[in-house]
């Protein structure tokens, strides 16, 4: 990379207040405050989960993060959630630069947003989703591939990010298979904006997930990760374990067994009643095309995943991730990490420019802007 140059920054980057084209998602219990902004820090965005969070503690959450970092971020929550409208409120009284969803928002609440200058940039995994959201009136896309964790589609990333940044002119955030520089480079030679990570920020040091889960995942191959339908319905993409072993074994009385001690547990927690949870199964049943007991859970599986991220037990929790856990094998801290993307990405580039240009010095790529360092 040349002397005096600054890494790569795209106009959604800048947009969002960060140095580098790099979003680090919003993993339930993972995205913490700690987390975000350590990403943040290091001169990439990062969303904040609120969606495993009461209205209250969203508030702290986002204050948390304010007292750590003077850098700009996100928040992260689902309009079925318990006190989704205070959390609205909550966001757009703290200023929060750009919000993410993937589960049922609607018009009125992004023109809410947009009204108050909070970018909304929702994550999608189909074109059809791109293009709902684009006549919704979103800001940004995040376009998340099958190699993606959690809840994903079929189609890779590699066909589904160029099928969506044909179709639409917002900019685009790519997702689902990416770690280091070389998929950086690729996503910005493709058309996109930058790339978005879940599992590679998930391991790391700043990650709070205790080290036994966190050896589960860099001990697992990109064989053990699989796709299930069993959970709630819908494809997850989850690192094979006891749990998931029965869950796929199990019939439709196991559904509902785990979905009341699910919805007990999530209950104790924050406080819901068992009507709001069903209006939020209810919700999730219409938006998504879920029987009654999926939409259940869907709505409680988040305890699942709190076994093995917050409380140490992997073997009986839910462990999801991208594929791409199968090929890591090192907990960087987030500045680190983030450099070194960096780096590697500007050196891909550079070497392409001088593919085509063998005699001259390295052109610069027109997806990307270089600034000279103050």
């Amino acid at each position: 990379m040349t002397s005096g140059i600054t890494p790569l920054q795209t106009a959604a980057a800048l947009r969002l207040g960060c140095r580098h084209p790099i979003i680090q998602t919003a993993m339930g219990w993972i995205a913490t405050p700690e987390l975000v902004a350590a990403t943040c820090n290091a001169g990439a965005f990062g969303f904040l989960a609120a969606a495993v969070m009461t209205p209250d503690q969203v508030g702290r959450a986002i204050r948390r993060v304010k007292s750590l970092t003077d850098r700009p971020f996100g928040v992260n929550f689902h309009m079925f959630q318990p006190g989704a409208d205070a959390i609205v409120a909550t966001i757009i009284t703290e200023k929060v630069r750009a919000v993410s969803f993937g589960r049922g928002p609607d018009r009125a609440m992004i023109a809410r947003f947009r009204d108050a200058g909070v970018l909304c940039i929702p994550t999608v995994g189909a074109a059809k989703h791109a293009r709902k959201m684009i006549e919704l009136g979103v800001d940004m896309l995040t376009v998340q591939g099958g190699e993606g964790g959690g809840h994903t589609g079929s189609v890779a990333t590699t066909v589904l990010l160029p099928q969506v940044l044909d179709q639409v002119s917002v900019p685009v955030f790519a997702a689902g298979g990416f770690r280091d520089g070389r998929g950086l480079a690729a996503a910005l030679a493709f058309g996109a904006a930058g790339i978005a990570m879940g599992t590679r920020f998930l391991l790391t040091r700043e990650s709070p997930v205790p080290d036994i889960t966190k050896a589960k995942y860099l001990g697992a191959g990109v064989d053990d990760i699989i796709v299930s339908t069993r959970v709630d319905g819908m494809p997850q993409r989850m690192i094979r374990n006891q749990l998931l072993e029965r869950i796929e074994n199990s019939g439709s009385l196991g559904m509902w067994r785990r979905a009341v001690e699910c919805g007990l547990e999530l209950k104790r927690q924050t406080g819901a009643s068992t009507a709001d949870l069903l209006r939020m199964a209810r919700g999730m049943s219409r938006h998504l095309g879920l029987s009654l007991p999926q939409a259940v859970m869907a709505a409680t599986a988040p305890m699942l995943i709190q076994r093995a991220v917050v409380d140490g037990r992997p073997d009986e929790g839910i462990m999801a991730t991208g594929q791409i856990a199968g090929t890591i094998a090192d907990l960087p801290g987030c500045k680190d990490l983030i450099e070194q993307i960096v780096a590697d990405a500007c050196s891909r580039i550079d070497a392409c420019g001088d593919l085509n240009q063998p005699q001259q010095e390295s052109a610069m790529p027109p997806f990307a802007m270089r600034q000279t360092q103050s």
